[in-house]
């Protein structure tokens, strides 16, 4: 454990329960926009949610999906991407389907 968890679970020990619970809210509040395998960086894809280690935009993926790809058929055109990363792609898109709707819209007018 690094030195700052031991020190927050020392902290974490002399909380009531309510104190706790107020602990965990605000954590799982600052935790609520992350999903596991997706990254937005700036100046990477224009600050676009994509695939982590690659520059695959989530909505590219969701557009091929809608175009008709099969899951067999993405991995085969981005060969970097595994199973897993489809699955936190269309874990982010149920979660976000505006921002990805959007993204479609502008990369259609483009």
């Amino acid at each position: 454990m690094s030195p700052a968890l031991e020190q927050a679970a020392l902290l974490i020990a002399g909380l009531t329960r309510a104190e706790k619970a107020q602990l965990v809210q605000s954590v799982i509040g600052d935790l609520g926009d992350v999903l596991p395998g997706i990254e937005s960086r700036t100046g990477v894809c224009g600050g676009e949610a994509c695939i982590v280690r690659t520059r695959i935009p989530v909505w590219v993926l969701e557009q091929a999906r809608r175009l008709g790809a099969s899951e067999a058929q993405i991995l085969q055109m981005y060969p970097t991407l595994r199973a897993e990363d489809l699955v936190h792609a269309w874990t982010y898109i149920r979660s976000r389907r505006d921002e990805i709707e959007q993204a479609i819209r502008e990369n259609e007018d483009a």
